[in-house]
């Protein structure tokens, strides 16, 4: 069987949260706003057809999206010993690990499945062996993504988020889950909550540890739930983020094939 053959054959899965007005937002990110900006009947062709068109305004970690390694700093410094003051500005973004550089993907994926009980608790955190306990093989530049059953509250912006006094709740990796995930090398990790890591976590243990110390990048609120329902543990991730100059994350539409 030829490539083609292998594509045209494949079972596609979206893993991709769809954006609507009102949709989940981490509060550290300004929300998704839309909004036509011109209706059908507005302008004429002579021959009476007419077009409508419409506009967004996002942030660049607002629905399925990809984190740079430029996201997150330590001690002044982004990934790579690069003082982040000197390649930052309000106006053009970063001018070193952002959006635009990260290569499309086409990986083997592998889905590691906490919630075929349900989605889990709030408090819960992924260990070392609950990452282990799975039985599935990571291999260096793999995509790893971890379902803990959240997608299934996204349309309940609220509860998904879970920030009840300001800060989202959630489960996901502590600090010693993504040392784990990061002694394995995967390309990529990702996850179908807000934050991926165990929040709150006021300093953000694991973001700095994956995209700071190892350039490991991550993927957020992802929709596994198809994916896990056909009983999948490994497949062919794609997903291209925009090109966004100067950005630290940006928008991710992922496909797993089977």
């Amino acid at each position: 069987m030829n490539w083609w053959e292998a594509a045209r054959n494949a079972r596609v899965f979206d893993l991709a949260q769809p954006y609507y007005v009102g949709m989940p937002h981490h509060p550290s990110h300004p929300p998704y706003l839309f909004g036509l900006t011109k209706k059908h009947g507005d302008m004429l062709t002579p021959a009476g057809n007419s077009s409508a068109a419409d506009a967004i305004a996002m942030g660049s970690h607002v629905g399925t999206h990809i984190d740079g390694f430029g996201h997150f700093s330590c001690g002044g410094m982004l990934h790579g010993g690069v003082a982040a003051s000197e390649r930052q500005s309000y106006a053009t973004g970063l001018s070193v690990h952002t959006a635009d550089g990260i290569a499309p993907m086409v990986r083997r994926g592998v889905l590691l499945d906490f919630a075929q009980n349900g989605p889990l608790a709030e408090d819960a955190e992924i260990t070392p062996a609950m990452l282990e306990g799975c039985g599935v093989p990571v291999r260096e530049g793999d995509v790893v993504l971890l379902r803990t059953g959240w997608a299934q509250y996204w349309r309940d912006a609220a509860r998904y988020i879970n920030a009840r006094g300001g800060s989202p709740k959630g489960p996901g990796p502590g600090l010693a889950g993504a040392q784990w995930l990061s002694e394995r090398k995967p390309l990529a990790v990702g996850s179908d909550t807000v934050a991926f890591e165990k929040v709150p976590a006021p300093d953000m243990p694991v973001h700095v540890h994956l995209l700071f110390t190892c350039g490991i990048h991550l993927i957020e609120a992802l929709n596994l739930e198809e994916l896990a329902a056909a009983g999948a543990k490994e497949f062919l991730f794609v997903g291209a983020p925009l090109k966004l100059e100067g950005a630290t994350g940006a928008p991710l539409r992922p496909l797993a094939l089977l």
